[in-house]
C-alpha cells in the first residue's frame, strides 16, 4: 500500500530560542557560558508560552543551561505539561575562546574568523540533527517543544532541512516537522 506524503501529517515539534539574558542584550558571545535569564527575558517566555496554549503541545524538554531551562519552565507552567529532564547535547555551539566577546572584541581578537576551540558548524549541525532525531525516536508522534539556543537551532535545522535561517531573535520558536530522515520546515519563525 502506498501513502501520499503530503496527507501524512509529520510529527511537530517547535525548537524555540529562550528568553533575553544581560550577555544577548550586550550583544556578548554566550556558548556555553551559563548566563540567566533576565526580566525581559521572563516576560518574552511568557509571550511566548501563551502564544502556544491550545495547540496540542504534549512534551517539553530543554539545554541543560539555567536560560532555556527557565524558558521552558515558565512555558511548562503556562502550557500545564512536566518540564522533562534536560538534554545534555541540545546545549548551545560552543565557541571555544571567543565566548563573552561582543562584535568589537571579537573582530579585533580573530580577525580572520577562526576562534580557537570553537566547535564547526558541520559538528554543530551533526550534533542537533542526531539530538532530534533522536528525541523524536523517543516521543512518537507527540508534539514536542525543545527550548535551545539560537546558533544551536540555526545549525540543526540546516543539519535536519538543509536551510540556514537567519539569526533568531529571544523567545522565538522555528517549527519543524519530521522524524528520522524526513524533515521539513512547517513555518517561518514566529516572534513573541
Amino acid at each position: 500500500m502506498h501513502h501520499v506524503h503530503a496527507h501524512t501529517p509529520l510529527p511537530l515539534t517547535a525548537l524555540v530560542r529562550h528568553g533575553e539574558t544581560d550577555w544577548n542584550r550586550d550583544g556578548r558571545l554566550q556558548g556555553r557560558t551559563d548566563i540567566p535569564l533576565n526580566d525581559t527575558g521572563r516576560a518574552q517566555a511568557l509571550d511566548l508560552a501563551r502564544q502556544l496554549v491550545g495547540q496540542g503541545w504534549v512534551a517539553i524538554t530543554s539545554s541543560p543551561l539555567s536560560r532555556a531551562r527557565e524558558t521552558a519552565q515558565i512555558i511548562a507552567d503556562v502550557l500545564d505539561l512536566e518540564l522533562l529532564a534536560p538534554h545534555d547535547d541540545l546545549v548551545e555551539r560552543d565557541f571555544g575562546q571567543a565566548e563573552g566577546g561582543d562584535r568589537e572584541d571579537l573582530a579585533a581578537r580573530f580577525p580572520d574568523g577562526e576562534r580557537p576551540g570553537q566547535e564547526s558548524w558541520a559538528d554543530l549541525a551533526a550534533r542537533g540533527a542526531g539530538a532530534l532525531r533522536r528525541l523524536r525516536a523517543e516521543h512518537g508522534d507527540d508534539p514536542l517543544i525543545v527550548v535551545a539556543h539560537g546558533t544551536f537551532i540555526r545549525g540543526t535545522v540546516d543539519g535536519l532541512v538543509g536551510v540556514e535561517l537567519p539569526r533568531l531573535a529571544n523567545a522565538t520558536s522555528v517549527l519543524v516537522e519530521g522524524s528520522g530522515d524526513d524533515w521539513r520546515l512547517a513555518r517561518e519563525p514566529q516572534k513573541a
